[in-house]
């Protein structure tokens, strides 16, 4: 989109002291405090989101008897919408307008649930039989399990790499209180 977000908040004082950054540090990149606990949270975040729309577009496809392609496709659509719905919660909670929320989920989501959906559905695809051993089938949910784990292995650097550049759910900060 283009937005920098970081700067849309009106009230920078609010986030000054989150934890123990100043305002400046606050809002330009964690300068040099980002850590890897604050990546994996923010993976965290992202993989509850995208986990609950991936299971539910696996199920439903999965049921319905679709394709690979269809069934990954309602995957990664479901994935999105849950995973900016939980971020948009958060932030319109913050008194936040909807227009708003919805530019912070996108500036702060979009590439965490990118790589992990390329990574979870790429690893599903990769496991033999598991996109076809039916939602009854140990091998199907096990599969599922390692393709999310395997997912918030890649995911957690790619985090870190953008907060520290004031980017992804750094822009999501300003509205914790």
């Amino acid at each position: 989109m283009g937005v920098d977000m970081r700067h849309e908040h009106a009230d920078h004082g609010a986030h000054q002291g989150h934890q123990g950054h100043s305002d400046h540090e606050g809002h330009h990149g964690h300068a040099g405090g980002v850590t890897w606990g604050m990546a994996s949270s923010a993976t965290l975040h992202c993989l509850t989101g995208c986990a609950i729309g991936e299971v539910l577009g696996m199920v439903i496809g999965t049921a319905l008897g679709w394709g690979n392609l269809a069934t990954i496709a309602l995957a990664v659509a479901l994935a999105f919408v849950f995973g900016y719905a939980l971020t948009m919660r958060g932030v319109l909670k913050a008194g936040v307008g909807f227009r708003q929320a919805v530019k912070v989920a996108l500036a702060a989501d979009t590439v965490s649930i990118i790589v992990m959906e390329v990574v979870d559905n790429g690893v599903m695809l990769v496991v033999p039989g598991a996109m076809e051993a039916g939602l009854a089938s140990w091998l199907f949910w096990g599969a599922l399990a390692f393709a999310f784990a395997v997912a918030f292995v890649v995911t957690v650097p790619v985090n870190k790499w953008l907060i520290g550049r004031g980017r992804g759910h750094a822009v999501v900060h300003a509205y914790h209180h």
